[in-house]
């Protein structure tokens, strides 16, 4: 914007028209204190003014617009008719005027000098905005480079308290800090430890350098005092831009001591594994012979056992017909015999558990339509009533898993209350997982099968006791058996990597629960199964 100051209007109006003609952007003023209000208010890049005026000339005007540090930039042009001399020129450039022009002023001269000085009151406008945006970024810089210095020292010192090897690495690779315990082993600060001939690591640390990848691996370092070889963990992480780290921060930690108690454990764990594969090969020697002995034992026994009880038959049926006490102790002989007998199959049968055997699809069904039609003359001897479901098709060893329905069943049978036949039911469901009381789900990877009957039952309190072998909850003269079925059951169970667990109250009946795997993932044999050590 133009301002021009004249205390004559007829002066001014002349001269604002032909500045606007030039299309510059005009204000007026008709007197100096007039002026100097605008200044302060406005900012004008050009002030065209009057020396001759009332109360303050040009001059006054003039040397006063000057302490005014938002006209600094302004070009102040003097007007005048009257005071042409060359003193009142002289005064005028001394008072801050960029021109002194004399009246009569030719318009076009006027309008190229307006033109020339507003063109200059921009550029320097701009030069200082461009000076207080450098300014700006000199100080923010400035600050940066500052907290960056603070950050380095604290940084640093917190790598001379560390107790590793601590060092940083410019961006390009060289090694700009390190802390005290570098010295001991490297022979000055821009050199890296040596290393043992085996650990080579320049390739690998260009290429991490490179691609701004993090480092890491076991080295051992030369210590220069001693000569010795230690093992130590290298460290060295970026720090700044992933493709273009500015620099790196690294440590070399001492895992002697680690390493070596390693190396220590590993001997040890390699000499206990050979002690542990003889061992091994002993115990599958020993269960050999072991079955070997059990076998021909309970033939051996067995054989004799035979022989006692045709006796004892043959001197009831022959020699005691008219004795009835005689006969008495005979039947009770031939009564022990034949728990004896029963005794001997049973341990027989338990000892060969151990034996590995292959899984295979077992359809349930047909499981227990075979054992309905062994115990068919005690079922119909008890009348009892089967309620069979639905069974699955399920990976098992048959003669096993036959040998747990089968104690089962004959417990049902036996344990039934003397006045009521018994009632057998046996259901199936898919469930979640490996657990008594896991949820149904029909897609389910286990199946949990119940056996139920309304038999005498028995306190659970006693839980833990049926299923370990010779324990017996009744009396042995009121209900046949040695105690060992359930044993066996749950030992066969075992090995079908599955569960048997029981519930039940005295006189209420009792349920056994299994829970077995649909499909079998690892074979058993003798060196893996825990029934085979």
């Amino acid at each position: 914007m133009i301002l021009i100051v004249d205390d004559r209007p007829e002066n001014i109006l002349p001269l604002k028209r032909i500045l606007e003609l030039h299309q510059f952007s005009v204000d007026t003023a008709e007197s100096g204190e007039e002026a100097l209000r605008k200044v302060l208010k406005n900012a004008y890049s050009v002030i065209i003014l009057d020396v001759q005026m009332p109360d303050m000339d040009g001059f006054e005007v003039a040397n006063a617009i000057a302490g005014f540090s938002k006209a600094r930039d302004t070009s102040i042009i003097f007007l005048s008719a009257v005071n042409t001399e060359k003193k009142f020129i002289k005064k005028g450039y001394t008072a801050g005027a960029i021109d002194y022009l004399t009246k009569p002023v030719d318009p076009d001269i006027l309008v190229l000098k307006v033109r020339i000085l507003k063109k200059l009151y921009e550029q320097q406008q701009e030069l200082r905005t461009a000076q207080e945006q450098l300014r700006r970024e000199v100080e923010v810089r400035k600050q940066a480079q500052e907290a960056l210095t603070e950050r380095m020292q604290e940084l640093q010192a917190m790598l001379s308290s560390l107790p590793q090897m601590a060092f940083t690495i410019s961006g390009d690779g060289q090694i700009e800090y390190v802390n005290q315990h570098w010295f001991r082993y490297a022979v000055d600060a821009q050199s890296f430890p040596a290393t043992h001939a085996d650990d080579t690591i320049c390739d690998d640390w260009k290429r991490a350098l490179g691609e701004g990848l993090e480092f890491n691996r076991e080295v051992r370092l030369k210590e220069l005092a001693t000569g010795d070889y230690r093992y130590h963990l290298l460290r060295i992480i970026p720090i700044g831009q992933v493709d273009q780290p500015t620099r790196w921060i690294g440590t070399y930690t001492d895992i002697h001591p680690q390493k070596q108690a390693a190396e220590l454990l590993e001997q040890q764990v390699a000499v206990r594994t050979n002690e542990l594969r003889q061992k091994n090969a002993e115990l599958e020697q020993t269960h050999f012979e072991l079955q070997q002995f059990t076998w021909v034992i309970s033939h051996d026994l067995k054989e004799p056992l035979r022989k006692v009880q045709l006796l004892n038959d043959t001197i009831k049926e022959r020699f005691l017909g008219d004795n009835p006490e005689a006969r008495s102790y005979i039947e009770r002989s031939i009564r022990s015999s034949s728990r004896m007998s029963t005794l001997i199959n049973d341990l027989l049968a338990y000892s060969q558990l151990s034996v590995p055997e292959p899984f295979e699809p077992t359809d349930l069904n047909a499981l227990i339509d075979g054992l309905r039609h062994d115990f068919g003359t005690a079922i119909e001897g008890k009348k009892a009533v089967f309620h069979v479901t639905e069974l699955p098709v399920i990976d098992t060893i048959p003669s096993r898993i036959r040998q747990v329905f089968q104690n089962l069943i004959s417990n049902a049978l036996k344990f039934a209350k003397p006045d009521q036949s018994p009632i057998i039911t046996i259901r199936a469901e898919r469930v979640r997982q490996k657990a008594i009381d896991s949820p149904p789900m029909p897609d389910g990877d286990y199946c949990r099968i119940t056996v139920e009957d309304n038999g005498i039952g028995f306190d659970e309190k006693f839980l833990d006791r049926i299923f370990v072998i010779f324990q017996r909850l009744h009396d042995p003269s009121s209900y046949d058996g040695t105690g060992i079925g359930l044993a066996i059951a749950k030992k066969n169970i075992d090995k079908h990597h599955g569960l048997i667990s029981a519930r039940s109250r005295v006189n209420e009946g009792a349920r056994f629960i299994l829970v077995l795997p649909i499909r079998q993932h690892q074979p058993t044999d003798i060196a893996s199964t825990p029934e085979s050590l």
